[in-house]
């Protein structure tokens, strides 16, 4: 009789943990997220980012970084793109001022509310368009896992603590990526992103005028290169742009590894690849490389890694309708 009593119980916890169960793998990241409930997001996406790469090319860069600079504070939820009113939002950050794009994001999610409203979160358009962008550069292609949801809070002093300086030493770097959990590996792809895009001179002149080599310099840094860039930086210059990766800014490539190989890599965190021997060793292998080598295909799994950090799932968050502000 006791039996008989309580296999309704038994039933009713089977089904509850089947459901739990079932909810948690629906709340789970995947590849074709949206195949139902709006199956031609990413062909919107892609349409509205060849418009702009057509006449913003320049915006490659710092769009690919607005998703780094998004999931390493508070993970790929979105929270970069809020506006404050009173100006204590991330994107307000010391960090967040050199990123550039917001307007196309704000573009693309308008295009995604007209086919699906309320589908698509902000969160998932940074991760599609940041893939978008590369490819635009002659790039690598990696399918985009989505699911994710839209944080309601951006705070002005997380990027501070949260993003990598680029003045960043090597063990600061590795603690970093790893309390996001991601690898040594993932460090060294990731800062392969370095091939595209520009930066302001008060980013890396500490390294030419206020350093410990001759005349002020980073003796880290190849003698040649630092003469060209002070030709173009000079003290205390904070609006002039330099290409991150001359000759090759618009063209994603291998380069950047050339670069670092020579000691030219323009920031410190750049420099400082050369100072791991995993690092050091992933460097050297791609700096030799006549091809692509690896990079492309460790840079697609890298970038998925990246895009699986600290994200909302299921009911948490919101799918934002306007990326800029909390509904």
């Amino acid at each position: 009789m006791a039996s008989s009593k309580l296999s309704p119980c038994l039933i009713f916890l089977q089904l509850i943990f089947l459901l739990f169960v079932f909810n948690s793998a629906n709340a789970q990241l995947k590849v074709g997220f949206y195949k139902d409930t709006c199956p031609q997001a990413e062909a919107i996406v892609k349409k509205v980012m060849d418009q702009v790469m057509k006449v913003a090319p320049s915006l490659s860069g710092p769009l690919l970084r607005m998703h780094f600079h998004d999931c390493f504070v508070r993970g790929c939820d979105g929270s970069v793109l809020l506006n404050s009113s009173t100006g204590q939002a991330e994107k307000d950050s010391p960090p967040n001022l050199s990123l550039r794009g917001y307007q196309v994001i704000d573009r693309v999610k308008t295009a995604l509310e007209k086919e699906c409203p309320g589908v698509v979160s902000c969160a998932d358009a940074l991760a599609i368009v940041a893939r978008d962008v590369t490819v635009a550069t002659m790039g690598p292609y990696w399918e985009v896992e989505t699911g994710r949801r839209d944080g309601r809070v951006s705070n002005f002093s997380e990027p501070l603590t949260n993003l990598p300086p680029f003045f960043a030493n090597i063990s600061q770097l590795i603690s970093m990526f790893r309390s996001k959990g991601l690898s040594v590996k993932d460090l060294v792809v990731l800062s392969g992103g370095h091939t595209i895009g520009t930066s302001h001179c008060s980013s890396f002149t500490s390294r030419l005028y206020n350093s410990t080599g001759k005349d002020g310099t980073d003796p880290t840094l190849d003698s040649e290169y630092i003469a060209k860039l002070k030709s173009k930086c000079k003290v205390g210059d904070q609006t002039t742009l330099v290409e991150m990766d001359p000759g090759s800014v618009r063209t994603f490539d291998n380069s950047y590894y050339t670069l670092v190989a020579k000691r030219r890599g323009l920031f410190q965190s750049d420099a400082a690849l050369l100072d791991n021997s995993e690092t050091k060793a992933y460097v050297k292998l791609q700096s030799a490389a006549t091809h692509r080598s690896t990079f492309f295909k460790d840079f697609g799994v890298s970038m998925r890694n990246m895009g699986r950090v600290g994200v909302l799932t299921g009911k948490a968050g919101e799918i934002r309708k306007v990326c800029s502000k909390i509904n």
